[in-house]
């Protein structure tokens, strides 16, 4: 679960007390428990939270993490409290041979199970691309949250060069690398799939101190203000983008007056430059969708005709004036090879 988790004390089950996360049984049979995740998407794996918040008494004592890559699907477990993984399921387990899988975390001790040391962070041993993670408690216990963090790795070579697809979102690769403000949800947010849930589930920023004591408009209805707030997103692919969403979808009274995407092409080298100095070091940005009016609750779309570049770009930026939120946003666009890389 992506929030974090809840004490419920007086919740039972016919199973004993209700705890948010995953709890085995005590163990009265030789071996240790373990649970097989398939990841969200493929991606290079750089480490792992285990978050033990909650389980004082029956916390697993110790845990090992193991990856596989490509493997045939299977049948999910789904929420089925109170049973054990059938005769069925053993055997296909055992044919994956998933407890001789790469050993990314050797066994390791967790720390007391109390708010102050309830998380535990461990980093992979081997950061190549996985799409399957094993995870083994010793030998029983519970846990009440396991993320993964990494980079999406998506397979570009199964995408034509013709295949319309969202070139930023989070399940392609697109990653946030830079932003100005960030006061409730964070930037990445924006790049998540489906719609947003919430206010939580997108990026709003604070309001900014030096917005004017009385708001006057330009000749186009547009508010004269002195600032503005920024992400900086790196996109999956190198692209040519033909469509553009913002959706500021829950921001009803906080919703940005205006916004603007600029682009531009940086190489790895470049954009370190860049997040060390903290986008101080201004790359030569180019403008791909003029200053826009925005509404608040609502999904706006852009086409063709809106865009103001039709170059391959690797980055953009997303500018909002002055302040607010937004809950999401799409760049659609075909894949292209860049032939070369400058600022």
């Amino acid at each position: 679960k992506k929030k974090s988790p809840v004490l419920k004390p007086d919740e039972f089950t016919d199973y004993g007390k209700w705890m948010d996360g995953w709890e085995t049984r005590r163990k009265r049979i030789p071996g240790h428990d373990w649970c097989i995740i398939q990841l969200g998407v493929p991606g290079i794996v750089h480490g792992f939270e285990v978050n033990t918040s909650f389980f004082a008494g029956n916390c697993a004592p110790r845990i090992s993490i193991q990856a596989a890559l490509d493997l045939p699907e299977f049948w999910p477990r789904g929420d089925r409290i109170g049973t054990a993984a059938s005769d069925e399921e053993l055997k296909a387990v055992k044919k994956m041979k998933s407890d001789e899988w790469t050993l990314l975390v050797p066994m390791k001790e967790l720390k007391p199970r109390y708010l102050d040391t309830s998380l535990n962070y461990f980093s992979a041993s081997c950061k190549r691309k996985w799409t399957h993670i094993r995870l083994n408690i010793y030998p029983d216990g519970g846990i009440a949250r396991f993320k993964v963090y990494g980079v999406v790795q998506k397979d570009w070579s199964t995408s034509g060069p013709n295949d319309l697809d969202d070139l930023v979102a989070m399940e392609n690769g697109g990653i946030c690398v830079g932003f100005s403000s960030a006061q409730l949800g964070h930037p990445r947010n924006i790049l998540g799939l489906g719609r947003a849930t919430s206010m939580e589930d997108g990026w709003e920023t604070a309001r900014r101190p030096d917005r004017p004591p009385v708001l006057k408009p330009d000749e186009k209805g547009i508010l004269l203000m002195p600032g503005s707030e920024w992400a900086v997103f790196r996109l999956a692919h190198p692209c040519l983008i033909t469509h553009i969403e913002i959706d500021t979808n829950h921001f009803k009274g906080n919703f940005p007056d205006t916004c603007k995407l600029e682009a531009c092409v940086l190489n790895t080298e470049e954009e370190k430059d860049c997040i060390t100095q903290k986008w101080n070091l201004n790359p030569k940005w180019n403008s791909l969708l003029s200053v826009t009016k925005l509404k608040p609750n609502k999904r706006h779309f852009f086409d063709g005709t809106a865009l103001q570049m039709q170059d391959v770009i690797t980055h953009v930026r997303l500018v909002i004036v002055p302040d607010g939120g937004v809950s999401r946003m799409r760049l659609w666009g075909f894949p292209r090879t860049l032939l070369y890389t400058s600022k």
